[in-house]
């Protein structure tokens, strides 16, 4: 059974860093990424890790951002420097069984989904 649960999330000032969490059960060998929903918007793809350790950013976040996997502790985790107000959003992480597709997938196709973690960025 795959769990997700997300953690991290909180405010800080433009510039600033967080660090988001996301313990996952049941995922091993699947494909994972982050995603965001800030108000009034739908919700978008930010990065994602398939095994092998192939990772993909988003234009938006790259060198800003990094997604990474602690396969010993089955943690998703998303470094985020130089945070801006667009940044702010409610940050998801999600997995799914294929692989071969990874950072393809249609961001709503993604099969399984934590409850998200809260980010506000202020200027």
């Amino acid at each position: 059974q795959v769990q997700l649960v997300e953690s991290g999330g909180g405010s800080v000032q433009a510039g600033g860093s967080l660090r988001l969490s996301c313990k996952a059960h049941g995922t091993l060998g699947m494909c994972m990424g982050w995603f965001r929903q800030a108000p009034g918007k739908e919700r978008e793809r930010v990065a994602t890790i398939a095994p092998g350790d192939v990772r993909r950013h988003v234009d938006s976040v790259l060198g800003r951002f990094t997604i990474s996997k602690d396969a010993a502790t089955s943690t998703l985790n998303l470094q985020m420097n130089s945070l801006t107000p667009e940044d702010s959003a409610m940050y998801y992480c999600a997995a799914d069984r294929r692989t071969w597709v990874c950072y393809d997938l249609g961001v709503n196709s993604f099969a399984h989904w934590g409850q998200g973690t809260q980010v506000t960025v202020s200027s």
